[in-house]
This record gives C-alpha cells, sequence and structure tokens, in this order.
C-alpha cells in the first residue's frame, strides 16, 4: 500500500512536469512570432537611426551653427611676456 502511494505520488509529479513543459512549448510558439515581429522593428529603428545620424554627418549643406560671440570683454591686466634665459 505505502509503495503504491508513493508511485502515484511520482507519476504525479512526472505528469504535472510534463504538462507544464507541453504547456510553456505550446505558449512559446504562440507568442515567438509577436516577439520576433518586436525585435525586428527595434532593430530596423535602430538602423534608421543610425542612417539618419550618418547622413548628416555626410551632407555638406547643411550648416554649421555659429558659435556666440561675447560682445565686452572684461580687461584683467596686464600681459607681459616673459623670455627664458640659460
Amino acid at each position: 500500500m505505502l509503495l503504491l502511494s508513493a508511485l502515484d505520488g511520482f507519476l504525479k509529479t512526472i505528469l504535472i512536469i510534463v504538462l507544464v513543459y507541453v504547456a510553456l512549448r505550446f505558449l512559446i510558439r504562440l507568442a515567438l512570432p509577436y516577439l520576433m515581429r518586436y525585435v525586428a522593428k527595434k532593430a530596423g529603428q535602430k538602423m534608421e537611426n543610425a542612417f539618419k545620424g550618418f547622413q548628416e554627418s555626410q551632407n555638406p549643406n547643411r550648416q554649421e551653427p555659429q558659435p556666440v560671440e561675447k560682445k565686452t570683454k572684461k580687461v584683467v591686466g596686464e600681459y607681459i611676456d616673459f623670455e627664458e634665459i640659460d
């Protein structure tokens, strides 16, 4: 009787493991096309952004932003040029 009870528990455990494996495999087969589509879309977006950045860097007609010049310069002091004596 004890052996039958232990065998019954073992068979239930094996059955649960097999059912979980089959269910996960089925769900992965359903979800895999959507996951691949998402990954492909993200990779396409990254490549598109990289290509746009490359085009902008290669475009000679674009204008570089001009640096802003300061209108007033503060006089700090007199500049003295020193010579080194050997």
